[in-house]
C-alpha cells in the first residue's frame, strides 16, 4: 500500500501547486483534497476551507492525535524564475509555490493518516486536519476548528524540518508603539522633536535583554521591523509610530511579555495586536518524541510560527523539506524527501499506535 500512497501523494501534491490557494481563497485546493479522501472511500468534512476526518474506528474513550498540515501559501516574491503555479521535476527536486511550505509535509500527513485509517484497536484516535489560513493566521483556520474536531491530547503539525523534531516553538507578539514629541514648523528650534527622540527607544530596543533563556529556544527575539513619521519634508510630526516583533520562548507567557514591555520600554504607549500565539512545546520525554529519537532524529527548537501556536495541548513540528526554502524563489522540495517523510511518519505512529 505504502508506494501506491507515495505515488499518489506526489500526484496530489502537483496538482495542489497548480491551483492558486493564497490565504483565504483555498477554496480549489479543498476541493481537490476533498477528492483525494473520496478516492480513498474515507468519510470526510469540510469546514470553510478546512478539510478534516477521523479514523475509522474512533473510540472517544481513547486520547486523540492530531495530524495537520496546510494548504494555503504566500504570494509569489518577484525573484521567480519558474511559474510558481507549474509543477515542474528537475534533478529530484519538485518545483513550485508551496511545494516546501508545506505541501509535501500536508500529503505526506495525509498519506499517513490513510495507511492507518481503518486500523483497529490504536492506541489514539486520529484527527487529519488540512487547514486554511496559515500563512495569514487568520480567523478560519486551525483555530477555528478546535471547537469543532474532536478535543485533541496531543498533535503533530507538518511543516519543513528536515524531519528533524522541533519540540519546541517560539510564539510570536507584534506591538505598535508611539515615541511622541512636540510638533513644529521644520525652520525653527525644536528640543522635542519626536524623531530625534525615538533614536534613544531604537537604541533601547537594540540592546534589550529578556531574563530568561529557553534551554530548547534560546533568548526572545526582539526586533523593531516597521517605522514611520512625517508627512511632509516642512513639518517635525507629533509621532514616530513603530512595529515590534516578539518572538517569545517558552519560559514567558505572551501576557508576561506584555506586562515587561509596557513597563519598561521607554516608548510613549506600546499596545499589543495579539496576545493568542503562543509558544508551545512537547516533553523530551513524551512517548512520540522517544519514538523519533529512536529512529535516529535529532530535537531542536524552532524559531519559525506556525498552526502549533493555536493549540493548547503538546505538539511536535515535523516533515519533510527545509525551513529556509519557505517563501523563497523557486521554492521546491525533493521527492526523495517526500517519499522519506512518509515512511517516517508511519514508523513513528507505529511506535505508539
Amino acid at each position: 500500500m505504502t508506494p501506491k500512497l507515495t505515488t499518489d501523494a506526489i500526484a496530489l501534491l502537483k496538482k495542489l501547486i497548480e491551483t492558486p490557494s493564497f490565504s483565504s481563497e483555498e477554496d480549489q485546493t479543498a476541493l481537490l483534497i476533498e477528492d483525494w479522501f473520496q478516492n480513498y472511500h474515507i468519510d470526510y468534512k469540510r469546514t470553510e476551507n478546512n478539510v478534516w476526518a477521523i479514523n475509522k474506528y474512533f473510540d472517544a474513550t481513547k486520547p486523540t492525535l492530531l495530524l495537520n498540515s496546510h494548504h494555503d501559501t504566500v504570494k509569489p516574491n518577484t525573484g521567480y524564475t519558474k511559474d510558481p503555479f507549474m509543477a515542474i521535476v528537475e534533478d529530484g527536486k519538485l518545483f513550485g509555490l508551496g511545494s516546501n511550505d508545506a505541501g509535501g509535509c500536508l500529503v505526506s500527513l495525509m498519506a499517513t493518516f490513510v495507511y492507518f485509517y481503518d486500523h483497529k484497536d490504536l492506541n489514539y484516535n486520529l484527527v487529519m486536519v488540512a487547514s486554511a489560513e496559515e500563512e495569514s493566521s487568520g480567523p478560519n483556520g486551525l483555530n477555528s476548528m478546535l471547537k469543532i474536531i474532536p478535543k485533541i491530547d496531543v498533535a503533530i503539525v507538518g511543516e519543513p524540518t528536515l524531519m528533524q523534531l522541533a519540540i519546541a516553538e517560539k510564539g510570536l507578539v507584534v506591538f505598535d508603539a508611539k515615541v511622541k514629541g512636540t510638533p513644529s514648523h521644520a525652520a525653527h528650534p525644536n528640543a522635542d522633536n519626536p524623531i530625534y527622540n525615538s533614536i534613544k527607544v531604537l537604541e533601547w530596543f537594540k540592546d534589550y535583554k529578556f531574563e530568561k533563556v529557553s534551554p530548547v529556544l534560546g533568548e526572545v527575539k526582539l526586533t523593531v521591523s516597521q517605522i514611520k513619521a512625517g508627512k511632509q519634508h516642512n513639518a517635525v510630526p507629533a509621532e514616530v509610530d513603530l512595529v515590534v516583533d516578539v518572538r517569545v520562548n517558552d519560559c514567558y507567557t505572551n501576557t508576561e511579555i506584555v506586562e515587561i514591555l509596557q513597563k519598561e520600554s521607554p516608548c510613549s504607549s506600546i499596545i499589543p495586536r495579539s496576545l493568542r500565539l503562543n509558544s508551545s512545546s512537547i516533553p523530551k520525554d513524551h512517548a512520540l518524541v522517544k519514538a523519533g529519537i529512536a529512529l535516529g532524529r535529532a530535537t531542536y527548537g524552532s524559531p519559525t510560527l506556525s498552526d502549533q501556536a493555536v493549540l493548547s495541548c503538546p505538539s511536535l513540528k515535523l516533515g519533510p523539506g527545509d525551513s529556509t526554502r519557505s517563501h523563497s524563489a523557486d521554492e521546491f522540495i525533493y521527492i526523495s524527501e517526500i517519499e522519506e517523510g512518509i515512511e517516517l511518519y508511519i514508523r513513528l505512529l507505529q511506535e505508539i499506535l
